[in-house]
C-alpha cells in the first residue's frame, strides 16, 4: 500500500506561483510514476503532469506546459509540482497520484494509478 498527502494549496494571484507537495508512504519502493491531476468545478478531472520515480522522466498537459515544472526528491519520497505564471483556469483541485510497474503506459490516463492523495484546493483570483 502507498499512502500520499498533498499540501501547498492556497489562493494565489493571477500571475502568481505556487508549489505543490505530495508526500508517499507506505510501500513507496513500488512506485514507479507520480502524476498531478486536478479538477475544476464544473468539469472533468485532467492530467496535468508526471514524472518517472528512477529516470525522472517528466511529461505535460499541454495547458501547463512551460509554466509547471514537476520534480520529486527520492530520498524523502517527495514530488513537487511547482506552478508558475498562474491563471484562472488553474482553478481546481489537484491531486497526487501513484502508478506502481505494469499499469501502462499512456501516462495521461488516470486509470492507470492506484493510489491517490486527498487533493488540495489551489484558486487563482483574477
Amino acid at each position: 500500500q502507498v499512502q500520499l498527502v498533498e499540501s501547498g494549496g492556497g489562493l494565489v494571484q493571477t500571475g502568481g506561483s505556487l508549489r505543490l507537495s505530495c508526500t508517499a508512504s507506505g510501500r513507496t519502493f513500488t512506485i514507479y510514476s507520480m502524476a498531478w491531476f486536478r479538477q475544476a468545478p464544473g468539469k472533468e478531472r485532467e492530467f496535468v503532469s508526471v514524472i518517472t520515480w528512477n529516470a525522472g522522466s517528466t511529461y505535460y498537459a499541454d495547458s501547463v506546459k512551460g509554466r509547471f515544472t514537476i520534480s520529486r526528491d527520492t530520498a524523502k519520497n517527495l514530488v513537487y509540482l511547482q506552478m508558475n505564471s498562474l491563471e484562472p483556469e488553474d482553478t481546481a483541485v489537484y491531486y497526487c497520484a501513484a502508478a506502481t510497474p505494469g499499469s501502462g503506459r499512456d501516462y495521461w490516463m488516470e486509470d492507470r494509478y492506484g493510489y491517490w492523495g486527498q487533493g488540495t484546493q489551489v484558486t487563482v483570483s483574477s
